[in-house]
């Protein structure tokens, strides 16, 4: 299966997509854990691009440089990982492009849906880990370190990009699966394996 995880800053993300590439290896998956913007050597240089912020993009530059980051990464990574019966569990895909440039920043999300059907890669499962902006706010400023580029962005800019990611969970019912993710993280990673299983025995239903 591909697995994405997506939300906002302070979702828990990358703590829970390491969380279930754990579990999944300890029942005998083969299991590849990678990152977006990211997950491949031009794509890595991409993502230091985008999240450095030195340049001012316009708003379609910087989508399409996302997009190139992802076409990279899908055809130097994921696909072969696929193809080779791994599992793939990535944090952050195309939702977040969508949410981010397009509901946070006002992005033409016509666009970006055009260029996400050129992928031609749709996860199989996508955890919405979604939390109360306060709560996500509160984890962002509790993170230590330098902030990246969206981090540093205004409330208002976080509260859209939040709102979007719940628009498109309830926009695809069928692939998306929204966990609230503001309890502890045992929790947390109980409600993401659960949706995981339910997920898996559907797709051993269809076959």
């Amino acid at each position: 299966m591909f697995i994405t995880l997506e939300g906002g800053e302070g979702a828990g993300k990358s703590t829970q997509a390491a969380l279930l590439a754990d579990a999944l290896c300890a029942r005998g998956h083969a299991v590849l854990r990678t990152r977006e913007p990211g997950g491949a050597p031009g794509a890595e240089f991409l993502r230091n691009v985008l999240l450095g912020g030195t340049i001012d993009w316009s708003s379609r530059a910087e989508t399409l440089l996302h997009f190139a980051a992802r076409v990279e990464h899908v055809e130097k990574t994921i696909r072969p990982a696929l193809a080779a019966g791994m599992w793939v569990v990535c944090d952050r895909f195309y939702d977040s492009t969508l949410a981010y440039q397009g509901y946070g920043q006002g992005a033409d999300r016509g666009f970006i849906a055009t260029l996400a059907g050129l992928v031609g890669l749709v996860p199989d499962l996508t955890l919405v880990l979604d939390v109360p902006d306060a709560v996500g706010a509160d984890r962002l400023r509790g993170r230590g370190g330098a902030a990246d580029r969206y981090e540093k962005l205004d409330a208002a800019f976080h509260q859209r990009v939040n709102d979007g990611f719940r628009s498109i969970a309830a926009s695809a019912p069928e692939r998306c699966v929204v966990v609230p993710a503001g309890a502890d993280i045992q929790t947390v990673q109980s409600a993401v394996l659960a949706a995981v299983d339910g997920r898996s025995r559907l797709a051993l239903i269809a076959r």
